[in-house]
């Protein structure tokens, strides 16, 4: 037998399948997706390839091919159906097999393994008292100790009760020959969730939730695996319909993955799932260690937990019996990779889902225009929640207009009303949360007085202000000067947003001196369980207010929070990227929806310059639909996905000139592609930070309205890629549908 295997040699660009001999004494060990050392080149260098096939044929001499080394001590199988994933995401999103294989493969090695020992009584009472009885008379006193502890407790952690009774391996090594005791090794897995038992807990389920249940579990009997779309309105319970349906699917013997996006929801939904499934529920994500990591991975192949949560890499997850994928919030952009392959997990997903013969939920209160279209057009299932679980109404939205704000006086960061609410709630205990809309703070130039932002004329997204006085368009590559007043009302207050949320958290504590202020952001969660250390502390009372980015707004149910306010609207409003309208709507109302979960009333506050714009009104009114209609017009009539599709190319060098060139040529092959109509070629650009570690970028946008034309324009173009000998010190890298701008 003959093995295809795919060398670990991406430094050398080479993407190839390799064919080798199996030596007889790996017979029946090399499997597909096992990891396996190889001699490889003239000088038969020793490097790890991974199998992706057998054959019983060779494809050459037979002389020439070369024989499989070894399978390195410490590998890691990738199990078959995700070499077939990995195949498709090479495919589908560039790169190389073997990044597609090391993304799928989500241990790269094995980890020592932690084991238990255990001192077991082997002999009845009676017996062990009499052997203790002739101990003592030979002084033996060890051995007498010893076997006193086992005669009260049969069973003992060997290091313990060693430690407590100051006892050597020798006198265990003596009890074991004489027939008294065994020493058992256990493996122990580092669990980074705190074992708890399934608890009997009666959920009422209101009646959208019941059909959408009862939905899924007939499609699901009758052996039909679809995709759903669980769109609520926040607080409807869409975390008890994925319990309910994820209950289903392991009633009948297979797993599912809960994929959330960000680790600070991973304390409260793991509580929630533990009390319907126990400890057959585990978590995984990049602040665990590589030992939790990999013992999660083996319990998960053995079977041994039928839930896994975690972010965007938990969907590799290895279970042998997959029924199920949930992606929870399924509109945010963390699940899309920043790495090669820029694969999206929504899409990923679905083509796991395929291959594994289980369903595919996805739930979101703001669904992305891509999931919410496909509806539209029959390809989901749409489960509808229209209304909050229980007797909670949706929240009381107010929309303050800061340039009033500016025009009577008031320069600071909090408007009137928000200061005077936030009072109200001081004094009646309760809490509240001050949300900070950093998502595109680094560059779009508005007017404090009108609101007026300064846009490229060309590509309806706003300009960015760089070094040397210059505003760029990162699409299409205009240029123009700096303003100093504003071109629409002639104010000199035009410029960009400066404050943090530590600058939000100081503002806080000189205004309230009593209140007691907690601030959440990338700096306060650094360490591994920061996340949970401080919405625990929240969730508990221990603060009265929550300042902080958009880790704060995202899934938590705090009852006791009353009030949230919005900071900052039009910071993602006006970011340079076309998803902005629709990143600012799922934003605030995702916000919005944090207030008035409990018995008491909520209301929300959102400071904005531009109170007009329908992503701001539809928020405030919590309505989808419009929205929905109104920003697919805009689509349409720009060529933006949904509506079409875009192909990001990015290319990178350390030499800026010979980049320029690069980035020409490939401009201009692009363009002989589109000759017919079908492909429109955008740029190339500078993206915000044109420069990182001296490698100089460009960027190159490619329109089309089928997708798949898309796919062969980013074949032909890596074809051309690697004829062209002057992309040799050239990196390019292929991104479909970007979620955001390079």
């Amino acid at each position: 037998m003959y093995a295809d295997i795919i060398v670990d040699i991406t430094n050398e660009k080479l993407d190839k399948i390799f064919q080798y001999r199996i030596p007889k004494r790996l017979d029946g060990r090399v499997k597909v997706g096992a990891e396996v050392l190889v001699p490889f080149g003239s000088g038969n260098r020793q490097t790890r390839g991974y199998v992706v096939g057998f054959s019983g044929e060779p494809g050459y001499d037979p002389a020439k091919i070369k024989e499989i080394l070894d399978i390195p001590e410490k590998s890691v199988a990738i199990e078959s159906r995700l070499v077939a994933l990995a195949a498709w995401m090479k495919e589908s999103y560039g790169g190389t097999m073997i990044q597609a294989l090391k993304t799928v493969l989500p241990i790269k090695r094995k980890e020592r393994e932690r084991r238990r020992q255990t001192l077991v009584l082997q002999c009845s009472r009676a017996e062990a008292e009499e052997k203790l009885a002739w101990y003592e008379r030979k002084n033996q006193k060890a051995r007498a100790r010893l076997l006193r502890a086992l005669i009260e407790s049969p069973r003992a952690d060997y290091s313990l009760i060693c430690g407590k009774l100051q006892i050597t391996r020798p006198v265990v090594r003596a009890l074991e020959e004489a027939g008294l005791v065994s020493l058992v090794s256990d493996r122990v897995y580092r669990n980074p969730v705190r074992p708890r038992q399934a608890e009997e807990s009666c959920i009422t389920y209101t009646q959208p939730q019941q059909e959408a249940v009862r939905r899924f579990a007939e499609d699901y009997g009758r052996g039909l695996r679809r995709t759903y779309l669980v769109y609520g309105v926040t607080g409807s319970g869409k975390t008890e319909v994925y319990m309910a349906m994820i209950r289903k699917v392991v009633e009948t013997g297979r797993q599912a993955v809960m994929l959330i996006p960000e680790i600070a929801l991973t304390w409260q939904t793991v509580l929630r799932f533990q009390r319907m499934f126990g400890d057959r529920v585990s978590i995984l994500n990049s602040r665990m260690s590589a030992g939790e990591r990999y013992d999660q991975m083996q319990r998960a192949k053995k079977g041994e937990i039928d839930v896994m949560i975690g972010p965007r890499s938990a969907l590799f997850t290895p279970f042998p019996r997959l029924g199920l994928i949930v992606i929870d919030e399924e509109h945010e952009s963390s699940y899309k990779s920043e790495q090669v392959p820029r694969y999206h997990a929504r899409e990923t997903a679905g083509e796991r889902a395929r291959l594994e013969g289980a369903a595919l939920v996805l739930g979101s209160a703001t669904p992305s225009l891509e999931a919410y279209s496909r509806c539209k057009k029959g390809e989901y299932v749409l489960l509808q929640l229209p209304a909050r679980a229980g007797s909670g109404a949706l929240p009381k939205v107010y929309v303050e207009d800061m340039r009033r704000e500016l025009r009577s006086g008031n320069r600071s960061i909090l408007s009137d009303r928000l200061r005077t609410l936030l009072t109200e709630r001081l004094d009646a205990g309760q809490q509240a949360m001050l949300f900070l809309n950093r998502r595109g703070y680094a560059g779009f130039i508005s007017c404090r007085a009108c609101g007026h932002v300064i846009k490229c004329p060309h590509c309806d997204v706003s300009l960015c202000a760089h070094r040397g006085g210059r505003l760029v368009c990162h699409y299409c590559g205009y240029e123009t000067a700096a303003v100093r007043n504003c071109p629409v009302c002639g104010s000199p207050h035009i410029g960009g947003f400066r404050a943090g949320t530590q600058q939000i958290e100081e503002l806080v504590r000189r205004e309230f001196p009593g209140a007691r202020v907690l601030r959440m952001d990338a700096d306060t969660t650094r360490t591994k369980d920061g996340h949970e250390k401080i919405l625990s502390a929240f969730g508990d009372g221990e603060a009265d207010i929550l300042v902080g980015t958009q880790m704060i707004v995202k899934g938590h149910d705090f009852p006791n929070v009353t009030l949230v306010g919005i900071l900052a609207a039009d910071m993602s409003l006006y970011s340079d990227d076309y998803r902005s309208a629709e990143r600012t709507f799922q934003l605030l109302t995702q916000a919005a929806g944090r207030a008035g979960r409990g018995a008491q009333a909520g209301e929300v506050v959102i400071q904005t310059y531009s109170p007009d714009h329908y992503s701001i009104e539809t928020a405030a009114r919590q309505d989808y639909e419009a929205f929905y209609e109104e920003e697919m017009r805009y689509r349409e009539l720009m060529g933006y996905p949904p509506a079409a599709h875009l192909l990001a190319v990015l290319l990178t060098g350390e030499d800026e000139e010979k980049l320029g060139t690069a980035a020409a040529y490939l401009k201009e092959f692009a363009a002989r592609l589109g000759a017919s109509g079908h492909l429109a070629v955008i740029g190339p650009a500078s993206p915000y930070v044109g420069k990182v570690s001296d490698v100089y970028r460009k960027i190159l946008y490619l329109k089309c309205g089928k997708y798949g034309m898309l796919v062969k324009a980013k074949d032909r173009m890596e074809q051309y890629i690697g004829l062209n000998s002057g992309f040799r010190d050239i990196r390019v890298q292929f991104d479909f549908d970007p979620m955001s701008i390079f």
